[in-house]
């Protein structure tokens, strides 16, 4: 498997400041993988239940932590669902979400 790709896995910590408001703050880890468009049969599945799916990234089962936010290419996205192969890989399904771009820039 070719995995020749760089995406970002983002989780967004929260925590309270003196005053306490809650602030978000992104803990960002690049990963290399594979990335793929999704299958027809899945393009539609995901559709019927109002999701939009976009892209399929194959990593290495150890680098992923239960991240929900990707990005790539400059472009931020959701994971909406994971699938874990007999190997050591594992496959991420990402969408393109509105609430998800509001971290750009917190590279």
């Amino acid at each position: 498997m070719d995995r020749s790709d760089v995406i970002k896995l983002i989780t967004m910590n929260r925590t309270q400041d003196e005053y306490g408001r809650w602030i978000a703050t992104p803990s960002v880890k690049e990963v290399f993988c594979q990335v793929e468009s999704v299958s027809a049969s899945e393009f539609f599945e995901a559709g019927r239940n109002g999701l939009n799916p976009e892209f399929r990234f194959t990593m290495f089962f150890g680098d992923y932590s239960g991240e929900s936010i990707v990005e790539y290419n400059d472009n931020t996205y959701s994971v909406y669902r994971t699938y874990k192969r007999k190997t050591d890989v594992i496959e991420l399904y990402v969408e393109r979400k509105g609430g998800t771009n509001g971290y750009q820039g917190y590279t």
